[in-house]
């Protein structure tokens, strides 16, 4: 092949599969982190604290969490979009595994988070001045960011812990999406865990592999706080039942959740599941679908759990 044809070529895999300048002073040799490290990594750990190192999970999307708590890092040729920030602890940690993975911190032009419960916000302030990162969000996470604290109409209110406030630069509306050159991240309302929850969906594409949809469903457990029932709070439970069905139809080739023990997701890491499963979302929401029942008829039974 000639050199101008050869030029011509990688000018056409950079414009279909753009990827972020690295620092190659901080970096990682990248085929050291891949998901099967990160899952030995985390072997037997899930503390939402537990140091993990990043990894590469599919074309420009990237693990940059803890063993615990995951935060997804997606990347692009004009700056990076972060999702999820972890515990306040945890925030050294993430900037750490964005400059790692071979990423400037200082390029994260966004950052969503997915429920605005401490162990997924309570280091995005930090992180947010970190970075020098925008943050958007729906309107109910919003007031629990910019507060922060969660809404007393959170099932979990009473455990939660208050977190640094948030400054919130964009509002968004169900369905919006966030851009950022060719990225782009849907933000889909799923009020299942909390008021604010939030499902994030984008596509990722690898030059080998073809394309991926990307879902990073929120949380789907309907726990709540010792002495809170569903059941007297008819408008928790409708907002739970409209949530669920969105969980169910997101575009999902890839299903990623909050607490990678949701999903199963190390496993999926450690090539003990697939890690691709069109079906992933569906029954994911149908699990959680299962025990939103039996919680509502040991409630009507008399029970109390949480």
């Amino acid at each position: 092949m000639s050199r101008t044809r050869k030029a011509a070529a990688l000018a056409i895999m950079t414009a279909l599969f753009p990827v972020a300048v690295p620092l190659a002073v901080h970096a990682a040799p990248r085929d050291t982190l891949t998901p099967a490290a990160l899952a030995k990594a985390c072997a037997g750990k899930d503390g939402w604290a537990d140091p993990a190192p990043p990894a590469h999970i599919y074309g420009n999307t990237w693990y940059v969490g803890t063993c615990g708590i995951s935060a997804i890092l997606v990347t692009g040729d004009q700056g990076h979009i972060l999702v999820d920030a972890g515990v306040a602890k945890a925030a050294p940690q993430v900037l750490a595994n964005i400059r790692r993975a071979g990423f400037d911190p200082k390029a994260v032009r966004w950052i969503v988070a997915t429920h605005e419960h401490f162990d997924h916000v309570g280091g995005l302030a930090a992180l947010q001045r970190a970075t020098g990162a925008k943050v958007a969000a729906l309107p109910a996470q919003k007031a629990a960011l910019a507060s922060g604290r969660s809404s007393a109409e959170d099932p979990q209110y009473a455990g939660l812990d208050p977190i640094d406030p948030v400054r919130v630069d964009r509002v968004l509306k169900d369905r919006e999406v966030v851009t950022l050159g060719r990225l782009a991240l849907t933000a889909h309302a799923t009020p299942v865990h909390a008021p604010g929850s939030t499902s994030w969906t984008w596509t990722s594409c690898a030059p080998k592999g073809g394309c991926r949809r990307i879902a990073y469903a929120d949380s789907s457990s309907t726990i709540s706080s010792d002495g809170y029932r569903f059941t007297d709070h008819p408008q928790r439970v409708a907002a739970i039942r409209k949530g669920l069905p969105v969980m169910a139809a997101l575009p999902c080739d890839v299903l990623l959740t909050p607490h990678p023990s949701q999903s199963d997701m190390m496993e999926r890491f450690a090539g003990k599941k697939p890690l691709a499963d069109a079906n992933a979302c569906r029954a994911y929401a149908k699990a959680s679908e299962g025990r939103l029942a039996e919680r509502l008829g040991r409630e009507k039974s008399g029970n109390t759990a949480k």
